[in-house]
């Protein structure tokens, strides 16, 4: 009973390790049909430090601005962001990166997630990237100094753990940010096996110290990875469409230092967790609020001088407006 129990357990990880996976909800190609900043998103690839690869869409701003990465939930993939990403340049010109995290996307170049693990790694070496973007001349850095992460479920988790490693990120958005990446493990084993799910996920989360025994896990609680931000600008979302998470954000709100500013907003509807199944309307307010959030936060930091700052396109001059 026992060795069968520890087989499951480790069954249990390694099934959800592989992340559901479809085709891309839109692509640039698509969406620069309707869009001409759209059409600019460049498909990227760069090294992980652990020597994969890792791709991504970038969106390049004006130089010497600030860059935003976009970090989507599990089981979800770059396109979950990608009009996020494109509003936000319109709105700002920063430079904008949307990976996608490993194991996720059609055919992923790393096969199966940490689960928020490996994952910071990934982040880590996704902003050494940006800094060897170079601009149009190819020349000097595109990027400046500061850095904003927005982050969803697990791709919340590992932005604030990649904050409390980096000083020039300057802003951070975090919706339905879960405690522990154990509670991400466990929602996914749910998801899969919902029967007698508080068993499964109950095995998974011991499972894990097998599989991933010689791998990368966090398990520092994020309440505690919290503890060690400092300096930042914060923006807490949760809703009632991810009631679990939305109690785990709100406690959240209470575990960073005082030199931090934390922004809670913990009644969204939606959130970034069923973004993509939510009206035009009620996408484009939940948009403009984290755009705005970013735009207010980095400004101060944007290193363009002012002469070469360009203003937003009139429409997204207008959504930021509404």
């Amino acid at each position: 009973m026992v060795l069968a129990s520890m087989v499951a357990s480790v069954w249990f990880v390694h099934s959800t390790a592989e992340p559901p996976r479809s085709n891309y909800l839109v692509t640039p190609e698509k969406y620069g049909r309707l869009s001409s900043r759209g059409a600019q998103v460049t498909n990227e690839t760069w090294e992980n430090r652990d020597g994969t690869q890792a791709r991504g869409w970038l969106l390049r701003g004006n130089k010497k601005a600030p860059a935003v990465i976009l970090l989507h939930k599990y089981g979800a993939d770059r396109s979950h962001v990608l009009n996020l990403g494109v509003k936000l340049n319109e709105a700002t010109n920063y430079t904008v990166l949307m990976p996608d995290q490993r194991g996720h996307g059609p055919q992923p170049l790393v096969r199966m997630t940490s689960f928020g693990g490996c994952e910071i790694e990934d982040v880590l070496a996704a902003t050494d990237f940006l800094k060897s973007v170079k601009d149009s001349e190819k020349k000097k850095p595109l990027v400046g100094n500061s850095i904003g992460l927005y982050g969803v479920e697990m791709g919340g988790l590992v932005a604030l753990s990649v904050a409390s490693k980096l000083s020039n990120v300057r802003a951070l958005v975090l919706d339905s940010v879960p405690l522990f990446s154990d509670d991400v493990l466990a929602s996914a084993v749910d998801q899969k096996y919902p029967f007698a799910s508080f068993v499964t996920s109950e095995l998974a989360k011991g499972g894990s110290y097998l599989y991933f025994a010689t791998g990368c896990y966090e398990r520092a609680s994020v309440c505690d990875i919290a503890k060690s931000v400092n300096e930042k600008e914060v923006l807490l979302l949760a809703g009632m469409d991810a009631p679990a998470l939305r109690s785990s954000t709100s406690q959240i709100s209470g575990c960073f230092n005082g030199t931090s500013k934390i922004t809670t907003f913990t009644n969204m509807s939606p959130t970034g967790v069923n973004i993509v199944t939510a009206g035009l309307d009620q996408a484009d307010s939940y948009e403009q609020k984290v755009i705005y959030f970013l735009k207010s936060a980095l400004e101060d930091h944007d290193e363009q001088k002012p002469q070469d700052r360009k203003k937003p396109e009139p429409a997204a001059e207008n959504e930021a407006k509404e």
